[in-house]
């Protein structure tokens, strides 16, 4: 419905009656090398992302040395500090730069998510269409403050937060146009934990476009939360999901990517909007389809007409029988006969 919230993001208005605005998330699936991450672009646009998302961070203005994995990340990376993990995965911040221009180029919105205040400042200079925070700096309010200077739009991740904590990091971003995003922080997420008849009440309570950052296996949770009112989808992506890292495992590949694509784009036409009226294909079945009102014996001129003496049948040509109430009651100006549709002019 025209009431639903709307912002803007590159040239795309977004809302819950628009189509979704899909994100390729890229994140550090690059592995450290700049030429995979050009590669994960082409191939993001290829499939049918709108944006792709990448994660900027100075791995010692991020961490303390030493710090532990999360169990995910062991499973998939082995022993080791985090902070050896994503120093690993750091790509400096002139690679930024280069992988912007490719985004322009091959007509992909840019963005990437900031851990830090220095990227912060960095990955707001480049332009992006909105910064992308992450669940795991909603708390963080210094950090948000200085989000609020940029003026850009945020797509707010809600991974691990509550409602109290969701209000209070909107209250930091006064002059910014906000995306709400349902988000599971595990990787790969349960299907049975993404409780996405949250979004609903959270564009409700906030009064803003909401969506989903998905890090369940398939498809399935993004269409659910399509037909609850998604309007940004975020996803993680990869080539090839036995690639050493920590979040290949939780990622789609290209060719699943596609199909999720293709199936929300015709999920998304049935979805309409909201609005109950006939369509134009349903005319001429309406006519065979219901019924009109028939009399059910042979009736002379004068006969004051009863409920008793008519009954609905199809075809629908005639009067229908929601005008029965104005008929009954009514005399008869000629003879008429049994099973014959009634027609007005046989009434006065």
């Amino acid at each position: 419905m025209n009431s639903e919230p709307m912002i803007k993001l590159g040239g795309r208005q977004v809302g819950a009656n628009q189509p979704t605005y899909i994100i390729a998330e890229i994140g550090v699936n690059h592995n450290g090398s700049v030429d995979l991450a050009h590669r994960l672009i082409d191939a993001a646009k290829e499939v049918g992302a709108d944006a792709v998302k990448f994660q900027t961070f100075r791995t010692e203005d991020l961490i303390l040395q030493g710090t532990g994995k999360a169990a995910y990340q062991t499973e998939t990376t082995g022993a080791g500090s985090q902070y050896e993990m994503l120093k690993g995965l750091e790509l400096p911040f002139e690679a930024f730069k280069e992988l912007k221009e490719h985004c322009i180029t091959v007509d992909i919105d840019f963005m990437s998510t900031a851990f830090d205040p220095l990227s912060l400042d960095f990955v707001a200079s480049l332009s992006p269409t909105c910064l992308k925070w992450p669940s795991g700096e909603i708390t963080n309010l210094p950090l948000l403050r200085q989000a609020a200077k940029t003026k850009l739009p945020v797509l707010l991740s809600t991974g691990m937060g509550s409602i109290r904590e969701i209000a209070t990091a909107v209250e930091q971003l006064p002059n910014n146009d906000i995306v709400i995003l349902q988000c599971v922080s595990n990787y790969p997420a349960r299907l049975e934990d993404q409780n996405l008849r949250v979004l609903p009440a959270l564009q409700a309570a906030f009064g803003c476009p909401v969506g989903f950052s998905d890090h369940t296996i398939g498809p399935y949770a993004a269409l659910a939360a399509r037909s609850l009112g998604m309007s940004v989808l975020e996803k993680h992506f990869t080539l090839d999901q036995g690639l050493p890292g920590p979040d290949h495992r939780a990622s789609i590949e290209p060719k699943d990517f596609r199909h999720m694509v293709d199936i929300l784009r015709q999920l998304e036409l049935g979805l309409g909007d909201g609005i109950k009226r006939a369509v134009v294909d349903e005319q001429q079945i309406k006519s065979v389809a219901r019924k009109s009102l028939v009399y059910r014996h042979d009736l002379a001129p004068g006969h004051i007409l009863t409920e008793e003496d008519l009954c609905a049948k199809r075809p629908g040509t005639g009067v229908s029988p929601d005008k029965i109430d104005l008929i009954v009651g009514l005399p008869l100006t000629k003879a008429v006969r049994s099973n014959t549709l009634l027609e007005l002019a046989d009434v006065r």
